[in-house]
């Protein structure tokens, strides 16, 4: 035996109909948090945690993040671009 049945509706009608919840708000919320992320960039914060998202699995890999991200630090900054002085 094979019974078909056929609904029109709309994803809103479909989703109350079932009883799962009205996700609207929290969506509006992300995509406006996505637009600001777009807008802004990532900041240092963003960065180190998805870092640390991507090494967590591996032992060391942190220290040697942290050991790799000093050393860039040191590089960047205005006193390591100056050449050394002749006495």
């Amino acid at each position: 035996m094979k019974i078909e049945v056929e609904v029109e509706a709309t994803p809103q009608e479909a989703r109350a109909f079932l009883g799962l919840p009205d996700l609207t708000p929290l969506h509006e919320a992300w995509v406006e948090r996505m637009k600001q992320f777009t807008m802004e960039g990532p900041s240092a914060d963003d960065w180190q945690k998805l870092m640390k998202s991507w090494t967590s699995g591996v032992p060391g890999m942190n220290e040697g993040m942290e050991a790799w991200q000093k050393l860039m630090l040191t590089a960047m900054s205005p006193t390591a671009a100056k050449p050394p002085e002749k006495k």
